[in-house]
């Protein structure tokens, strides 16, 4: 999955460049931005916010959501990756759902941005976040009808796991940019991404990595022009949109490293033998899955997950990499409102 750690506040200085131009359709026709825009919750107005309480094994917590927009047949929760960055890398969002009247809703996980953070490993556990996700489903009025979930990376693990428990309260999934399997994601790691890096910086990062001295500067500075700029997001990291520097520069790093592992090179943590493809087919609720030419996923493996399930499609970012929302943005926002639209109905 995404391997975001702290080091990105090397770039944390670059600024989002908003000029990518909007598809104009002739579906933005029918829609009705006064009902789109228009807040009808009671009492004092604070933009779409929503705390909700959630309960979990050690006691209540709360946790952060923010609506954009009103449809009754599209309510699209956004499950953002790390695990444990924000739900701000998602605010590109915003330059393409309005105009085609998708609601969409922030969720910041428990220990993460905006909300509760318990500062407790215990909570970092991927069934206790599937049953975090229907409670705030519930207390959002989401379903079959219009719930529509959307996982990014580690969010992609959270939303396919939701699905398999929980598919009965959605109408359409989108898996982006994460495979179904951790042990098939070393794999291509180790055979396909590790090769294409220049063998000495290689070596260099294995030696690093064998005396666990993660900290030392030397990584990140070997990794973010030689990985992240070619797997991560394909920009010059002194370019990355701001959204997406403010988010990574949030996450919980104790979240990332109980669940992801310290290692920027495939899995060892909770989510190391994590492997759901033989449960691909029970998933039968449309389904969109994403994949990158670049990216640290297999867009192979990608594609085959969209022939796994029972209703699937495959989305292709050619010029994208794991954050493909960025660097093939025409693509990816095109192939969601497309997805969304189309199984709206």
């Amino acid at each position: 999955m995404t391997l975001f750690r702290n080091a990105f506040l090397i770039v944390i200085v670059a600024f989002f460049l908003t000029g990518c131009k909007k598809e104009n359709s002739s579906d933005n026709k029918s829609v009705d931005l006064k009902n789109y825009l228009t807040d009808n919750a009671s009492g004092i107005k604070i933009g779409g916010i929503k705390i909700v309480q959630i309960n979990t094994p050690k006691g209540k917590f709360n946790v952060w959501t923010k609506r954009i927009g009103n449809n009754p047949k599209i309510k699209l929760l956004l499950l953002n990756g790390g695990p444990g960055a924000t739900h701000e890398y998602f605010e590109c969002m915003e330059s393409f759902l309005p105009s085609e009247g998708i609601e969409f809703i922030y969720y910041d996980q428990l220990g993460t941005g905006n909300s509760d953070n318990p500062n407790d490993p215990a909570f970092w556990d991927l069934s206790r976040y599937v049953e975090e996700v229907e409670q705030v489903r519930q207390a959002l009025k989401l379903d079959k009808d219009n719930f529509y979930l959307l996982g990014h990376s580690w969010g992609g693990i959270l939303a396919a796991q939701y699905a398999l428990k929980y598919q009965k309260n959605l109408k359409g999934l989108i898996i982006s940019n994460m495979m179904m399997s951790a042990i098939a994601y070393d794999k291509y790691a180790d055979d396909v991404l590790a090769k294409q890096m220049d063998p000495k910086v290689l070596a260099r990062i294995r030696e690093i990595e064998k005396n666990k001295d993660f900290e030392n500067p030397e990584y990140m500075k070997l990794l973010v022009p030689n990985f992240y700029s070619k797997h991560i997001l394909r920009l010059d990291p002194n370019l990355w949109p701001e959204p997406v520097n403010r988010s990574f520069a949030k996450i919980n790093q104790s979240l990332y490293v109980t669940m992801q592992g310290p290692s920027e090179f495939g899995l060892s943590g909770k989510l190391e033998k994590w492997d759901i493809t033989k449960e691909l087919p029970k998933i039968t609720v449309p389904t969109l899955s994403i994949g990158a030419q670049y990216d640290t996923m297999d867009p192979e493996h990608m594609k085959w997950i969209a022939t796994q399930v029972k209703n699937g499609t495959y989305l292709y970012c050619e010029k994208g990499s794991h954050m493909s929302m960025y660097d093939d943005q025409e693509t990816y926002m095109k192939g969601l409102i497309k997805f969304l639209k189309e199984t709206s109905n």
